[in-house]
């Protein structure tokens, strides 16, 4: 079955076609265009004009492609940004206009069952009797790192416990860091980070993460933090997917990122252009989350909600 998958976040709208047959998916188009719907939210409540009509401009392209590769079945997934806008109902009329059906505004918990799904099926421990090095072993803690929130999701073959938290690189960037220089100032990135450690204790109270043996790290910040550590020429998908890095990469790369200038982390080869501003802020939401939780390393999935919304078009 060809379905078409479409995850509107508050930082990035990404469009997925794939073959979906027996337990395999195999990918048509992939494709992904930063937009910022959340731009503001935090501060205004409601979603910008001209955010929404970006979206609605990648989305009538993504309609394009979806009629193009004939998909029989399309879900359309809106996250953080959307649950908290005043006027999501102008978003909701946009989408149904260009689809044709309703985007589904899932809760936080709803939105953690489908980046656990997309980022463990693709999982498979190795037995270490092989000549493979030993593959990634469960339990896992998937963390999907958002423009407007992060989702932590403990499980093996499914997700046990789910926690959504308003901590996001678009969300705390606009709240601490928009006039607080570049690079900014210790002030403001401790600011950020007490926001961060303040969400990190509602996880512990409510993910028992001390099961996890493997840590998943989901999303742009994660894959451009990746990026940056393999020191690639430019954004390579197959290379970045289930690459490990170790924590003192992460943190090393996070030290590095917030003490550039816009200029200095622009002319980065793997950084999208839509996630200059907010990477240093994604950066120390992972970096914080190894240090709090005591992991010595992150598996880096490229595969995250949109796939899980694939999978539940089955």
């Amino acid at each position: 079955m060809r379905v078409a998958a479409v995850d509107c976040g508050t930082n990035s709208v990404r469009l997925l076609i794939a073959d979906i047959s027996d337990d395999t998916l195999t990918e048509v188009e992939r494709r992904m265009e930063i937009v910022r719907l959340g731009q503001g939210v935090d501060r205004t409540g409601r979603l910008a004009a001209d955010a929404l009509e970006r979206t609605f401009g990648a989305m009538r392209g993504y309609r394009k492609l979806i009629d193009q590769h004939g998909a029989v079945r399309t879900r359309v997934v809106a996250t953080s940004a959307t649950r908290d806008a005043a006027n999501r109902d102008e978003f909701v009329a946009g989408v149904r206009e260009i689809f044709g059906v309703d985007p589904e505004v899932v809760t936080g918990s709803e939105e953690a069952e489908l980046s656990f799904t997309g980022a463990t099926r693709g999982l498979v421990r190795l037995s270490p009797e092989t000549e493979h090095p030993q593959g990634p072993m469960p339990p896992y803690l998937v963390v999907d790192i958002g423009g407007g929130s992060t989702e932590f999701v403990l499980g093996s073959a499914h997700a046990e416990a789910a926690l959504s938290v308003d901590i996001g690189c678009v969300r705390l960037t606009e709240r601490h860091l928009r006039d607080a220089g570049d690079p900014p100032s210790e002030a403001a990135l401790e600011a950020v980070t007490a926001d961060i450690e303040d969400a990190l204790d509602k996880v512990t109270e409510a993910v028992p993460v001390e099961r996890a043996h493997t840590l998943v790290g989901l999303a742009g910040s994660v894959t451009t933090v990746a990026g940056i550590v393999l020191d690639l020429p430019e954004y390579d998908s197959a290379r970045i997917h289930h690459a490990r890095i170790d924590a003192e990469q992460v943190h090393e790369v996070t030290r590095r990122l917030l003490a550039m200038t816009h200029g200095e982390r622009a002319a980065i080869p793997v950084m999208h252009p839509g996630r200059v501003d907010v990477i240093g802020v994604g950066a120390l939401i992972l970096d914080r989350i190894v240090r709090r939780f005591a992991f010595s390393q992150v598996v880096v999935s490229e595969h995250d909600i949109l796939d899980g919304i694939a999978w539940s078009l089955i």
